[in-house]
């Protein structure tokens, strides 16, 4: 019997380097380590794979560096996978050759998101990044070589030292190499990571930039053709990412791998981030170490209004009955920044620029608080 999830989410997470940005959970090297963690990975899914249903509409391999994962490993997890509308992978740029290409074009990947970032040597360079300019360039073209109609390339902007000018060339680099979809990311660099420690005076100067450079990219990406239908997400006609429009509309996902989240039936749980334990657990076929958090409906309502504000579709009231607060409202559509539509609740321009703080005004305190 299966269940109703139409979501799958895949962790690889071994990275020939790990950047110093960089907070996701991520393993170097471990060459010997990949076709074990491959084993896991099935063996998770076969224990969990009730939750899924027997039609997927995605499934999305990230990390780490899915496509630094040895090349005989990860064709035999792209065999094993169960197929889907929608077959993601992320990739590294410097991973990319024609071969690897082919693989995945063999094994039913149908769209590959590239992690450029920026096309400038000296930005690549503070943020400790392997593919230079060219590297990225060719990884794109072995992939439209391979049969790729949907790629998707992810920039950085905020980065130390980048000036509106550096933005505008990366964002045109991007725009004629003509993907799909674009992924245009604020840099986060958290407390604690040695990127924060090294650049830490910059990155407080850039973060006064950042609405202007989030201007920029919309003016320049609309302007070039593009959809802006989610905060950071670009596309072309009918290229939104789908899977992770299933996060923004609060639908359910199973996660496998070390520090995967899966959300199923109103239970969250995560996989803890230690492959010993993880590899020891799922050998005896027992799911691995995890935490688990209930998700009362209030929680779930309020993550639905806190991600689906991020789309530029409107949000149907009735998915958060409770969690907007109607003088936060009143105040905000008097402001221009959010407009109640016969369709439901949507931010304006200017609201999406402000983005997380005019959504934080339309939050309600309590559920009793709430006059939607």
């Amino acid at each position: 019997m299966s269940g109703d999830v139409r979501h799958l989410y895949v962790h690889l997470p071994f990275c020939a380097h790990r950047c110093g940005y960089c907070d996701f959970v991520t393993l170097v090297g471990r060459r010997d380590g990949h076709d074990p963690y491959v084993d896991a990975l099935l063996i998770e899914l076969a224990l969990e794979g009730a939750a899924l249903a027997d039609d997927l509409e995605t499934v999305f391999l990230g990390g780490g560096t899915p496509t630094y994962t040895d090349p005989a490993a990860l064709d035999r997890l792209l065999e094993s996978l169960p197929g889907a509308a929608e077959v993601t992978v992320e990739a590294n740029p410097e991973t990319v050759s024609p071969e690897l290409a082919r693989l995945l074009r063999r094994r039913g990947i149908t769209r590959v998101s590239l992690g450029a970032q920026s096309f400038q040597p000296d930005a690549l360079q503070v943020l400790e990044r392997r593919a230079g300019p060219d590297a990225v360039r060719d990884a794109f073209y072995h992939l439209r070589d391979a049969g790729f109609d949907n790629i998707s390339l992810d920039l950085l902007y905020g980065i130390p030292g980048q000036s509106t000018a550096d933005l505008a060339r990366d964002l045109g680099e991007a725009i004629a190499l003509g993907p799909e979809h674009l992924s245009c990311y604020e840099l986060e660099a958290k407390p604690g990571t040695r990127f924060a420690f090294a650049h830490g005076q910059e990155l407080a100067r850039q973060a006064e930039a950042m609405e202007g450079y989030l201007e920029l990219v919309v003016e320049n990406l609309v302007s070039a053709g593009y959809r802006w239908y989610e905060t950071s997400s670009f596309c072309r006609l009918g290229r939104q990412a789908r899977h992770n429009l299933g996060y923004w509309r609060g639908e359910d996902y199973l996660g496998i791998g070390i520090g995967a989240v899966s959300t199923v039936d109103g239970l969250r749980w995560r996989n803890r981030a230690k492959l010993a334990a993880y590899l020891g657990a799922l050998s005896e076929r027992r799911p691995p170490p995890r935490d688990e958090e209930p998700l009362d409906p209030d929680v779930r309502r309020r993550e639905r209004l806190l991600l689906g504000l991020r789309l530029d579709e409107p949000l149907a009231l009735a998915q958060v009955e409770g969690a907007v607060d109607g003088t936060g409202l009143t105040r905000m559509e008097r402001l221009g920044l959010a407009e109640l539509r016969r369709e439901g609740l949507v931010l304006t321009t200017r609201g999406r620029f402000l983005g997380g703080g005019v959504t934080a005004e339309l939050m309600a305190e309590s559920p009793a608080k709430s006059t939607i």
